[in-house]
């Protein structure tokens, strides 16, 4: 009884935030709309209630005949209603988990599990010393991908309207608040959903890319400009707190935020060069104006006079190269030096993006050649404030904004590039028979065609004429490649490090990337230079299958060794969630990626390449979505290694990094949890031969019936398109690109987005089950209840959960 009065008083405030929003939307629903709406809703709300907590007959009687009479505006008033309400509750929600994990800090309670406070604590106390963590840290990459997958269907308004309404229930929570200001809080909430109350839900008008591109930057504003500095701030810190030998020391650069949106071209044709160097430039733009904005503030605080405190020789010299001549301010060193750098920045954003910024400088300035140059500038008065007693200052803004520098640079989050394999297969043939026709690319094996590549590898020479006519995709690929390299010559070569390649299914698709590569001059032949990273994407059943395969035939190529060796001999592979999924189904989706992760962490050791894995997941779970912290710490001994990219997709951006202390928890669960699965790997990637065993039975079962259903019953296809809502979220204005890769209804040609929403949507979850329950029948009928695997030990618990949960979910519950 103690226990759940506990648990009861710590969930009350949220029950009280979520009456309080309620009210405040049926306020709205009644001045708005009428009070007959407002009644209709009460009638539902109240009959559900009843349904909900006692089965009540009667009260579901009452309900369908209301439901089944409403209008066609009453219907629409009534679904606004519920889903504002809805969405009122997770803001709610969001709001007690804030509330709960300050509630855990301020009692000085052990750090909670997926913190990095918790994983420096739990590798100290298993006798870790600064040195073993110094070595992780030293080699870490951990980087979440935003992209524009559609998923996302609610407006930026509609968000931003989400994120008011968010502040003020912040505000109650945090402020002691007088009379007044209760009252005027309350009544911003009040105008908070009236205006989510009349705001379009729906957009009318597709998304550009660019658009998509202004949505995915409100995520730094909302949290990593300012959120990531500060976990870095709070890692040194906690480090520092445990040995003192870290208090002069920083991170290297472990953890920074990637795009696609952008640079993904994957079955989308809006994504052009032109749009890639316009994504680039506002990118700039943004991270440009945070530093000057910045490095303005600062200059209004630091008004440290010379008389009063020393100043280091670099400083007062990067002060006299200032162009400030104000004889108000000059004593003052510090506000000096930062007008210079201002001057600058402002030079260096006319430079990049050819206008001038808002806030122009005192006066004209060299540019920056880099943010490596800014980045000194800015050390020079951190090192002077240090040395002169003034630390604290140089611990505040000063130390948050040289940590941006350094994470951001001038691009502020690098842009893969994504196109399909046979788009390069296509853009290679054209390429080497415009000089060539005696050579058919197209028509060669797989050996032939390797050969031909490395031939091409092997010589500086060009493919690409400007005297000869080219397809309109041979000239788009060309000229996304080119604009890479101009990319990497105005913004520096972390703005495009990456070409990832979809469908890749054997070694010739890794290499025509490298031939393009070179076209554009990414790749030069003569140095033995490669400027980006050539990333496999492997996401069919199949391609999962023969990984391995592929990367160790690759890497048995002296060409391309060489190649890797100008990338530190680091590779990074791809896996697709979604489309193995679409392919396989759940069970068999999952399996086939643990076991691609084996094969590859054993082929990249046998060829000493350091392995980088970056997993294509979605939100939902037929997508391979779930909590990232567990997905993290699941993966086979050896399959981190310190390193990680992941993608973070659609509706998922706006849940983890909208607030900005939910994002900043988000960033940290990825950062422990890479750091827990490094330092605490197994040794050994693969699982007892019992456990592989029975999970391939159960795969293979499972593969079967899905594959029956899904592409070889008569039929299956009309009734997917005739009895979802595909054709209606096809139309939907919630992304740029189309609902399929190529214009037809075949399944296998449809995204996996389309695919998973539009079953959602029927409430038919079959990308997240079908092919299980026919798979444990089938095992439980050949080795019967004693065969359940028990005692899962070390990297096996993953393996034993799914046999498990297998036995747990399906025995007795037959076939799908």
């Amino acid at each position: 009884m103690s226990e759940q009065k506990t648990s009861d008083d710590k969930d009350l405030p949220l029950r009280d935030d979520i009456r309080l929003l309620g009210r405040v939307l049926g306020d709205t629903v009644r001045a708005q709309e009428g009070e007959a709406v407002f009644d209709l809703v009460e009638t539902i709300r109240q009959s559900s209630i009843r349904f909900r907590r006692h089965e009540d007959r009667a009260a579901r009687h009452e309900l369908e005949a209301t439901l089944d009479s409403l209008s066609r505006d009453q219907t629409i008033d009534v679904v606004r209603a519920f889903s504002y309400f809805s969405h009122l509750s997770n803001i709610a929600e969001d709001q007690h988990h804030i509330r709960r994990s300050r509630a855990h800090q301020i009692a000085g309670s052990a750090p909670k599990e997926g913190s990095l406070a918790h994983a420096i604590e739990r590798a100290f106390d298993a006798g870790m010393g600064s040195a073993e963590l110094a070595a992780f840290f030293d080699t870490a990459h951990v980087i979440p991908v935003l992209t524009a997958h559609p998923t996302e269907v609610q407006r930026k308004s509609i968000l931003n309207c989400q994120m008011a309404i968010a502040r003020l229930l912040d505000e109650r929570d945090r402020m002691q608040l007088t009379p007044d200001e209760q009252e005027a809080n309350f009544d911003g909430l009040r105008r908070a959903v009236l205006t989510l109350w009349q705001t379009r839900m729906l957009r009318t008008e597709k998304l550009s890319v660019m658009d998509e591109v202004s949505n995915g930057l409100s995520y730094f504003d909302y949290t990593f400009l300012r959120e990531l500095p500060r976990l870095y701030a709070s890692v040194e810190d906690r480090l520092a707190s445990r040995d003192r030998s870290w208090n002069a020391l920083e991170l290297p650069n472990f953890m920074q935020v990637g795009s696609w949106i952008g640079g993904d071209r994957d079955g989308n044709p809006f994504v052009t060069a032109e749009i890639l160097e316009k994504a680039l430039a506002v990118q700039a733009e943004k991270i440009l104006t945070y530093y000057m904005d910045e490095v303005h503030t600062l200059g209004s605080q630091l008004s440290v006079a010379q008389g009063l405190v020393s100043a280091s020789d670099a400083l007062l010299r990067l002060a006299d190269t200032s162009p400030d001549g104000s004889p108000h301010r000059s004593d003052e060193p510090y506000r000096r030096a930062l007008t210079g750098i201002y001057a600058r920045l402002a030079a260096t954003y006319a430079q990049l993006l050819g206008h001038q910024p808002p806030r122009h400088a005192v006066a004209p300035a060299v540019p920056y050649a880099g943010p490596e140059a800014l980045a000194a500038e800015l050390e020079t008065i951190h090192r002077s404030l240090t040395a002169n007693g003034l630390g604290a200052l140089a611990r505040g803004r000063l130390r948050h904004l040289r940590r941006a520098v350094a994470v951001f640079g001038f691009h502020l989050a690098p842009i893969d590039l994504r196109q399909n394999s046979d788009v390069h297969e296509r853009v290679v043939a054209e390429l080497i028979k415009a000089i060539d026709p005696s050579r058919d690319y197209l028509a060669a094996d797989e050996a032939g065609r390797t050969a031909m590549l490395l031939e091409e590898l092997a010589t500086p020479r060009l493919l690409a004429s400007p005297w000869l006519e080219y397809s309109d995709d041979t000239r788009s690929e060309l000229a996304i490649f080119h604009a890479a390299r101009a990319a990497h010559l105005r913004y520096g070569k972390a703005a495009v490090p990456n070409c990832i390649i979809s469908k890749t299914d054997d070694v010739s698709d890794m290499l025509e990337v490298a031939v393009l590569a070179k076209e554009a001059g990414l790749l030069r032949p003569a140095e033995g230079v490669l400027d980006v990273n050539i990333i496999p994407l492997f996401e069919t059943i199949g391609d999962l299958q023969n990984a391995a395969g592929v990367m160790d035939r690759l890497f048995s190529l002296p060409t391309y060794m060489a190649l890797l060796e100008s990338r530190h001999k680091e590779q990074e592979v791809m896996l697709g969630y979604s489309d193995s999924n679409k392919d396989g189904g759940f069970l068999t989706s999952g399996w086939e990626l643990y076991k691609a992760e084996i094969g590859l962490v054993d082929t990249f050791a046998r060829h000493n390449v350091r392995l980088r894995l970056f997993h294509g997941r979605g939100g939902s779970v037929g997508r391979g979505g779930g909590p990232s912290y567990q997905a993290i710490l699941a993966q086979p001994g050896g399959a981190v290694q310190g390193q990680i990219r992941l993608t973070e997709q659609g509706e998922v951006i706006a849940s983890k990094y909208a607030n900005p202390e939910v994002g900043r928890r988000n960033l940290e669960v990825l950062a422990a949890a890479t750091m827990e699965a490094t330092l605490f790997a197994p040794r050994d990637p693969a699982p007892r031969p019992e456990y592989l065993e029975a999970m391939d039975e159960l795969s293979d079962a499972a593969f079967q019936a899905y594959r029956k259903l899904v592409y070889e019953t008569d039929g299956f296809e009309r009734y997917f398109w005739e009895s979802t809502v595909i054709s209606e979220i096809a139309a939907l204005n919630i992304g740029s690109r189309p609902a399929s890769r190529k214009k037809s209804t075949a399944i296998e040609d449809l995204r996996a987005i389309p695919w998973v929403f539009s079953w959602a949507q029927c409430r038919l979850m079959l990308p997240g089950w079908y092919g299980f329950g026919s798979a444990v029948k089938a095992y439980v009928a050949k080795h019967g209840e004693a065969s359940r695997p028990r005692a899962p030990q070390g990297h096996a618990q993953r393996v034993v959960v799914l046999c498990n949960a297998a036995f747990k979910h399906g025995h007795g519950a037959g076939q799908e």
